[in-house]
């Protein structure tokens, strides 16, 4: 497959821009609650709102993920998901929604690149229709493993930043950071609690005098007003634990999936988009 260039993460935020409104990044498992369920998703994200997608690899153990994102991550993997899964399901969108402009990036833990080998994981991801990686386990002082194979595919790497990182650790960061800047919100685990608008936007400001990159922040948003505070000072709002929750309360007992859980997932995120979009930047 042909790589975009510039790849897909600088050309949709360079749209954002232009069309002066900040972005919403959406956060599935791979996978769950099963392999065609998590395609029937991804397929109807940039549809319902997603200006780019972040697609969890599953893992056995998420050190870094709230209980939500956790349970997600083992209805996946009992459902037989694997890496080589996750890969298909991007080419699948590519080929069968013709969507060549939504971003993909993998998000998950650095022992899965480690397993499969940092070269091959990057020429996989880059052939299977991937724009880049998040590695919430992966410090800037280790980076430079993945680095040189990942812009050799046109990958970006998008670290993450959390409010103790200060002015003196924000240089080391965003030495091996690409595509854009993930603000982490709260200390902690995913999806357990949110940050004020005033703190977001001290941070978000913080981290503007270091970086021209594009800043998402995550960790904590629920709601549309939610992620409109975030639109007002940031250029994305990104949302994970709340769509994960859409999808478990969409299960039945036995865990399979209800008629009505894609259709209320994908009203979710029309909401969440609808409240970025009502949010003009100057």
């Amino acid at each position: 497959m042909s790589r975009p260039s510039p790849n897909r993460i600088a050309k949709r935020f360079a749209q954002l821009k232009a069309d002066k409104r900040a972005g919403l990044v959406t956060y599935i498992t791979a996978g769950d609650p099963d392999v065609d369920v998590s395609y029937q998703i991804l397929k109807g994200l940039p549809a319902a709102g997603a200006d780019l997608i972040e697609l969890g690899m599953p893992f056995t153990d998420p050190m870094a993920d709230g209980p939500s994102i956790q349970l997600a991550g083992q209805r996946a993997l009992k459902a037989g998901m694997t890496v080589d899964k996750t890969f298909d399901m991007v080419r699948r969108f590519r080929k069968e929604t013709g969507d060549n402009d939504t971003p993909i990036l993998l998000m998950g833990y650095y022992n899965l690149v480690y397993q499969r080998g940092v070269e091959k994981f990057c020429k996989d991801s880059a052939a299977a229709g991937v724009d880049g990686f998040i590695l919430v386990d992966l410090p800037p002082e280790e980076a430079d493993e993945l680095k040189p194979f990942a812009e050799a595919n046109g990958l970006d790497t998008v670290l993450l930043t959390a409010p103790t990182t200060d002015d003196k650790r924000l240089p080391a960061v965003l030495k091996y950071s690409s595509g854009f800047v993930y603000f982490v919100s709260v200390l902690g685990i995913t999806g357990t609690r949110s940050a004020t608008e005033e703190a977001v936007q001290t941070h978000v400001a913080r981290i503007r005098r270091h970086t021209d990159l594009p800043i998402g922040v995550g960790f904590g948003i629920r709601t549309p007003d939610q992620a409109a505070a975030v639109a007002r000072h940031a250029d994305a709002a990104v949302v994970g634990t709340a769509i994960i929750d859409r999808v478990k309360a969409g299960l039945d007992d036995k865990g399979m999936a209800k008629p009505d859980l894609v259709p209320g997932v994908f009203a979710y995120i029309r909401a969440l988009a609808d409240g970025v979009r009502g949010v003009r930047k100057a």
